[in-house]
């Protein structure tokens, strides 16, 4: 086992990353930004070493000086949490170079699930479902429409490198087709580096279902059952739950089966999420793999007892898994809100210091989180302060205490605002009380269409 551990990250991950380390009597080395001096969870690391100033990429990104710090303190791994290097295949690379174990996939799995064209072809090899679409990239105008016409619309035009929501376009018909294929390129090439584009049909009124996998490098692969984060906006996720309220028991052995025969073909080791959509009538289809933990792990730990991140370091310190399939059970229900410093009417990012604060409790209530009253939200990261995550022995008795949190919470401060009103109204609604939802549903809600 590893005696130290750089953390690579910030906030909310870097802080659920140390606490697990303390468990397991590893310490932690932390970096941080100079936007990030002073704050809490830094005094509970071992040691924190500042690396740069505010701009990520002169800090969080910046791989030289990452490892410099990894070699003065003499750390044994590298976890890089979720976000900036992460899914950085040249980051693990470098590790790897440096006798630095990189807490995550080996960067050649990384490589290939990063690029969706490619972990597109891997999922036909491993005989997993995917959407109707082109075979490889699409490299004109002429291409495109030859797939549209072929598939039918509506189609999607989807970057292959990179996520969130970047670099795709749905198209209805030709004319948008042509728009929407140079408009993703453009976005993906601005964002990624990599404007190469696929086009798949698109799926109305999907949900958005994921499969958590776990792998080790002694040929064991684990799923450990499915999460629904059908309710979104813009393709970012806001609410997640495990499991899903429309997946049965047999549908989620054939999906965990499915993602555990990706993961084995791809030569996976470590924690990762294959990402499915699932239609109206329950067919599901391969849509990414992604190679690193999310940010809504909370709620599959929560039903099923694991702890990901210390599975994770057992991973990648060359331990086998130390349960099976067979021993891996759903207990209850978990939703997660994600709490995020924006203006719920309009999104726009709300930094600054928080001076009300009051985080719930209570039997079965957990908050995920790095912020306090007195802490100031800065302006260079992702504007998520914190997860609220309950569990109950089913969905409905989840809602209920989910709501009872959500009345408790309060973070608000200086030009400080979030979305707790906007978790607040979904949970009350009908529609997503019964689980009735797909990944427009918000947008519908927000436009007063639901």
């Amino acid at each position: 086992m590893f005696n130290r551990i750089l953390i690579a990250n910030r906030g909310e991950i870097a802080l659920r990353i140390i606490r697990a380390c303390k468990e397991m009597g590893i310490q932690t080395v932390c970096v941080f930004s100079e936007a990030d001096r002073g704050a809490h969870y830094l005094d509970l690391a071992d040691e924190a070493v500042c690396i740069g100033p505010a701009a990520a990429r002169d800090s969080y990104l910046d791989i030289s000086r990452i490892m410099s710090v990894a070699e003065i303190a003499d750390v044994d791994a590298i976890h890089p949490g979720y976000g900036f290097l992460a899914e950085n295949s040249h980051f693990a690379t470098v590790c790897r170079e440096h006798q630095v174990v990189f807490i995550g996939p080996r960067p050649e799995a990384i490589d290939l699930m990063g690029n969706k064209a490619k972990a597109r072809e891997l999922a036909l090899q491993a005989e997993v479902p995917v959407v109707p679409g082109s075979k490889g990239l699409v490299e004109n105008e002429r291409h495109a429409i030859e797939v549209a016409n072929r598939i039918g619309y509506p189609v999607m035009i989807k970057a292959s490198a990179g996520g969130g929501g970047r670099g795709m376009r749905v198209a209805h018909n030709q004319a948008a087709l042509i728009s929407g294929f140079h408009q993703a390129r453009s976005e993906a090439e601005a964002a990624f580096r990599d404007g190469s584009v696929y086009i798949e049909k698109f799926v109305v009124n999907p949900r958005h279902v994921e499969i958590q996998v776990i792998a080790d490098t002694h040929g064991n692969i684990v799923h450990l059952g499915e999460r629904d984060c059908s309710l979104q906006r813009r393709h970012q996720k806001i609410v997640e739950e495990a499991p899903s309220p429309k997946v049965d028991e047999a549908l989620r052995e054939r999906m965990g089966a499915a993602a555990c025969r990706l993961a084995r073909e791809g030569g996976y080791a470590n924690a990762g999420t294959v990402e499915f959509i699932m239609d109206p009538e329950g067919n599901f289809f391969f849509m990414e793999m992604n190679a690193r933990i999310q940010v809504e792990h909370p709620v599959t730990e929560m039903v099923t007892g694991i702890d990901l991140i210390k599975q994770q370091i057992r991973v990648a310190a060359g331990e086998p898994l130390p349960f099976s399939q067979e021993d891996v059970r759903i207990t209850g229900h978990s939703i997660e809100c994600r709490i995020n410093a924006e203006d719920p009417e309009t999104f726009r990012p709300m930094p600054g210091r928080i001076t009300d604060f009051y985080a719930p409790g209570g039997l079965n209530v957990r908050w995920d989180s790095h912020v306090y009253a007195g802490y100031r939200i800065p302006p260079n990261y992702d504007s998520m302060v914190g997860k609220l995550i309950v569990h109950g022995r089913d969905r409905a008795e989840a809602i209920r205490i989910m709501q009872r949190a959500l009345e408790e919470m309060v973070v608000g401060g200086e030009g400080v605002r979030t979305i707790i009103s906007l978790h607040r109204d979904l949970l009350n609604n009908s529609r997503v009380q019964t689980g009735d939802v797909h990944t427009g549903f918000v947008e519908q809600f927000l436009s007063g269409r639901e």
